[in-house]
């Protein structure tokens, strides 16, 4: 059953991501799309992250109406340090995925707007231990590119479609979904365009299977670990598994 659940849900993933390549197709080159897929997707899941770690908190100690992201940037601003020392970064309820993709089609300033907040994004980092993972974050991401558009309203056109396509990705948390579907998203892309792109992007990234089996190969004769060690995935970083 769980082999069947996790094909149902890698394969629903992936049908959304090609309907998004679909969309963009034409405009934008199959390498420079995976990037912004990748950056749009990443900024949904630090956002999400936050929210939740946040609104989990609340919860907690009887606030259940609690959304982090009702609240004015004032009062979020009183949580900012502590943040930074929990997760490492921070975002403004104003500045969330969710609040962006709402205001989005009403923004004529769009790309610009979504360029201050990937720069206050990475910004909110500077003089942490998180800084150097962070810098440059989502230079890819190009928001005023020529190829998203001739004109700013077409380029932010696009830029919404890829708020809603990005949005409406079935990924779930962590404990309703049985695949990675960050991960899983990402090596679905790197396979769909490193070799169209006459590019090698295999080397920078662990297949799934892989990284499953190093976690389970380490398990073996231990009841529980924190973390795994992977030297094949990006710069040899750590690996949360729990």
């Amino acid at each position: 059953m769980s082999d069947s659940i996790n094909h149902n849900q890698r394969e629903e993933l992936h049908r959304t991501i090609w309907a998004i390549a679909n969309d963009l197709r034409g405009a934008v080159d199959g390498w420079d799309f995976k990037q912004y897929v990748l950056g749009m997707l990443f900024y949904r899941y630090i956002s999400e992250n936050l929210r939740n770690f946040i609104n989990k908190n609340e919860h907690a100690f009887g606030n259940t109406s609690f959304d982090y992201a009702k609240i004015p940037d004032e009062l979020a601003e009183t949580q900012r340090q502590e943040m930074l020392k929990s997760k490492g970064f921070f975002i403004l309820p104003s500045e969330l995925f969710t609040t962006m993709r709402d205001k989005a089609p009403h923004d004529p300033d769009l790309n610009i707007t979504l360029g201050n907040v990937f720069r206050n994004i990475e910004g909110s980092t500077k003089g942490t231990a998180s800084e150097e993972n962070f810098k440059g974050l989502f230079d890819d991401l190009d928001v005023n590119s020529q190829r998203l558009g001739s004109s700013v309203k077409e380029r932010n056109e696009r830029l919404v479609n890829l708020l809603n396509k990005i949005g409406d990705l079935p990924l779930g948390s962590v404990q309703d979904n049985h695949i990675d579907a960050f991960g899983d998203a990402y090596e679905y892309l790197m396979g769909m365009y490193a070799s169209a792109a006459g590019k090698s992007g295999g080397e920078f990234f662990t297949p799934q299977d892989v990284s499953e089996l190093i976690a389970k190969l380490t398990l073996v004769g231990k009841e529980s670990v924190n973390k795994v060690y992977d030297p094949a995935y990006l710069t040899g970083v750590i690996m949360d598994r729990t």
